[in-house]
């Protein structure tokens, strides 16, 4: 069954059509990054942006690293916690860890 470009399901085709477009590179390169055959990287890239078809956990794993983005991001259906991810994980793991602690408590969250 095929899912329509607008839906909330296909998310995970959305932001990697953004982030893809955001580094300005074409869907064959995403996928020879990821290991696709060059001769078919294109096709399935698309499929999966336009929610043909979704990559399993591992494939969008790859892709994500690929995009320089956390798995996470592909997932999220919010906008602002999706650039909140993002900018996250931007940062070194030390500053990274500790922003998030802060941000944590800030909202009465664990610590």
């Amino acid at each position: 069954m095929s899912r329509g470009e607008g839906s909330s399901e296909n998310v995970v085709g959305r932001r990697m059509r953004a982030r893809r477009e955001e580094l300005g590179w074409s869907q064959e390169k995403l996928g020879v990054l990821i290991g696709i055959d060059e001769s078919s990287s294109r096709a399935r890239i698309s499929r999966y942006e336009l929610g043909v078809h979704e990559p399993a956990v591992a494939t969008a794993r790859a892709i994500a690293r690929a995009l320089g983005t956390p798995l996470g991001y592909l997932y999220c259906e919010d906008n602002a916690v999706a650039e909140l991810l993002q900018a996250l994980h931007q940062l070194p793991t030390e500053q990274r860890t500790r922003r998030a602690k802060q941000l944590l408590a800030s909202l009465g969250g664990s610590k």
